[in-house]
């Protein structure tokens, strides 16, 4: 199976009602285990790239790993530049071979967000490539982007207008979700999904997915959510194994890092499983 792209992925997601894992990997350990994982579960999934870990590794570096690593998978799979606000890197990204970019301009006012939009739908349709939007910024700074305060919601009209002007083939609403970890279970706005959904046909992406329940999950996909980020999980997941294998190895008094990385791999590959099970994406693999 090659790698396919963000829409085949979404479409289908979209069609049979389930969500699809778009996980933010951070280095080479974590990109291969989230491909594992995808594979152990039969599942697509998007990985996704911060601009941050873009610009640590390089575009070349972090693609290179992506094309090596995908060669002989066998389950669908596309890599997506997350949260984006710097036009330069966008295109840098779409020129190397990135499937899909999210292009955050939403602390522009939302006419200046669509300009903006419209020009990078028609950038990435040059590759091939395919866009989310938003023009909400959505709580919570995620590597480095983002916001510390809730902004203001714009009206069902607006937000149509934006989809339907720009094309943009997923969309990201601000429904009372964050970024970064919940301090208690978040109350959300189900119905603007189902608004949304029902007013463009348009795959919803659902931000600041760690933390929120089963539950919740299952009603909004079955709502419209196809596009399921995780990002604050995985790096939780990645740091705090790391953690208790370090603490044991003192313990120990035995230094391997293959054993340490063979550990924390273990963790990862779990993670990603589980969000396919928890997200109806497991078995879906075509």
């Amino acid at each position: 199976m090659p790698v396919v792209s963000l829409k085949e992925i979404v479409d289908r997601a979209f069609a049979e009602k389930y969500g699809v894992p778009a996980i933010n990997i951070v280095n080479d350990l974590t990109l291969e285990a989230v491909l594992a994982g995808a594979v152990e579960a039969r599942s697509p999934v998007i990985v996704q790239t911060s601009v941050k870990t873009v610009k640590a590794i390089g575009v070349d570096v972090l693609f290179a790993m992506w094309e090596s690593m995908t060669r002989n998978i066998d389950v669908p799979v596309t890599l997506h530049l997350d949260h984006c606000p710097e036009r330069q890197v966008i295109s840098d990204c779409l020129a190397r071979g990135w499937n899909s970019v999210l292009f955050d301009a939403s602390t522009m006012p939302v006419e200046e967000n669509k300009r903006q939009t419209v020009e990078v739908v028609a950038e990435a349709r040059r590759y091939g490539a395919h866009v989310e939007g938003e023009i909400e910024a959505i709580q919570g700074v995620e590597d480095g982007i983002g916001v510390d305060t809730a902004t203001r919601r714009q009206s069902l009209e607006i937000a149509v207008d934006f989809i339907e002007t720009t094309g943009v083939d997923v969309f990201a609403p601000s429904i009372g979700n964050a970024h970064g970890v919940y301090s208690v279970t978040p109350d959300l706005d189900f119905q603007r999904v189902t608004d949304l959904v029902e007013a463009t046909s348009t795959p919803i992406a659902l931000h600041g997915g760690s933390g929120m329940t089963d539950e919740q999950f299952s009603d909004l996909i079955s709502r419209g959510c196809a596009k399921v980020n995780i990002s604050t999980a995985l790096k939780i997941e990645f740091m705090t194994s790391s953690l208790a294998f370090l603490k044991s190895a003192e313990q120990r008094d035995k230094w391997d890092p293959p054993s340490l990385f063979a550990d924390v791999r273990k963790h990862i590959v779990d993670l990603t499983t589980g969000l396919a099970s928890t997200f109806g994406s497991a078995g879906k693999a075509w």
